[in-house]
C-alpha cells in the first residue's frame, strides 16, 4: 500500500479526466517501477500538484527518489533537459521510463529546502548563480520554444484585455504584451528551467544546493527570473531581486525587463481565462520591473 496525498488527488481531479486516471493508475505503476528498478520504499510520499515521490532504495543500498508524475506539455521535457544538465546545478537523472515520465532520480535533502534561508537575498544569489549554470547551453531539438509560446500568448491577448474591466490593470497587461512584441523576433535558444524558485531548491551533499522540477523550455534566460521575484515576494526587493539576477547571469537589462513582462502576461492570460482576478503580486512585479525599459 502506498499513501497518496489528498492534496495530489484534489489537485488532479481539479484538472480533467486524464488526472483523474493518472490519479486511479498510481499503485499499479509504484508497484511496477518498484519491481522493474529493483527499488524498496524508504519513507514516507511526497508530492507536488502533479507529481508523487517516494524516497526509495535500490539495490546496490544507495538511496534515491521515484517520481511519478502526469505527463503533460511542462513535464515531458523534464528527463531530457536533467540529462542534458547531467547533475551540474540540477538533480542527477538516475532512470527514466519515456512512455509514463516515470523517472529515479538522487536523492537530495529535502527537510532543507531554500526557502528555509532566512535571508532572501541570499537566496536570490544561490538561484541566479543555478540559473547561470543552467541557462549556458543550447536546449536540445524538440524543446517546447519561447517563441512559439510568445505568440500564442500575443494571440491570445485581445479577447483577454477587453474581459479586463479596471483599467489601469488593462493599461498595464497591454504594456505587458507591447514588451514582448518587442523581443519576440529573438527568442533565444537556452535550455532554461522555467520555475526555479526557492522551494524547487534542495541541499545535497556533492553541492551546497541544486535545482529540482523543470519545466523545460528553449529561450532566453530573461525568461526564467520572475520565479525568484515572485517566491517569498517582498514588493520593495524587486528591483534588488532583478538587478542581482541580471548581473549574475550577464543579462541585457531591457531585454530581461521585457520577458519578465512575458512571465507576469502569461499568468494574466491564464487568469483571465480561467475566471481568477489578476494577481496582484504580478502587477506589482510588472509596475517596478517596467521602470527598468528604455
Amino acid at each position: 500500500m502506498i499513501d497518496i496525498p489528498e492534496e495530489l488527488v484534489a489537485a488532479q481531479y481539479r484538472y480533467n479526466k486524464e488526472g483523474m486516471a493518472f490519479i486511479a493508475a498510481l499503485p499499479g505503476r509504484v508497484e511496477e517501477f518498484l519491481g522493474r528498478w529493483g527499488l524498496r520504499i524508504d519513507g514516507p510520499s511526497m508530492h507536488g500538484v502533479a507529481a508523487l515521490v517516494l524516497p526509495v532504495v535500490r539495490a546496490d543500498g544507495s538511496s534515491a527518489v521515484l517520481k511519478l508524475q502526469h505527463l503533460d506539455a511542462e513535464t515531458e521535457g523534464e528527463a531530457v533537459a536533467l540529462r542534458v544538465w547531467d547533475g551540474d546545478g540540477a538533480v542527477r537523472l538516475l532512470d527514466h521510463d519515456e512512455a509514463t515520465g516515470t523517472m529515479l532520480l538522487e536523492r537530495l535533502d529535502a527537510g532543507r529546502m531554500l526557502t528555509y534561508v532566512p535571508d532572501t537575498r541570499e537566496g536570490v544569489l544561490v538561484i541566479a548563480r543555478l540559473l547561470a549554470r543552467l541557462t549556458s547551453g543550447p536546449a536540445p531539438q524538440g524543446m517546447r520554444r519561447l517563441g512559439d509560446i510568445a505568440a500564442d500568448m500575443l494571440e491570445r491577448t485581445p479577447p483577454v484585455l477587453a474581459r479586463i474591466t479596471d483599467p489601469v490593470d488593462r493599461r498595464l497587461v497591454a504594456d505587458c504584451a507591447a514588451a514582448v512584441r518587442e523581443v519576440m523576433d529573438e527568442p533565444g535558444d537556452r535550455l532554461l528551467h522555467w520555475d526555479l524558485h526557492f522551494d524547487n531548491v534542495l541541499a545535497s551533499d556533492r553541492e551546497p544546493w541544486l535545482a529540482i522540477d523543470p519545466k523545460p523550455l528553449a529561450g532566453d534566460p530573461g525568461f526564467d527570473l520572475w520565479p525568484a521575484l515572485d517566491n517569498r515576494f517582498e514588493p520593495d526587493e524587486v528591483r534588488w531581486r532583478f538587478d542581482a539576477m541580471t548581473e549574475v547571469l550577464g543579462l541585457d537589462r531591457n531585454r530581461a525587463a521585457a520577458w519578465t513582462l512575458g512571465r507576469v502576461l502569461q499568468n494574466a492570460l491564464w487568469d483571465v481565462e480561467e475566471g481568477r482576478p489578476l494577481g496582484g503580486t504580478d502587477l506589482e512585479i510588472a509596475r517596478r520591473v517596467r521602470g527598468d525599459r528604455g
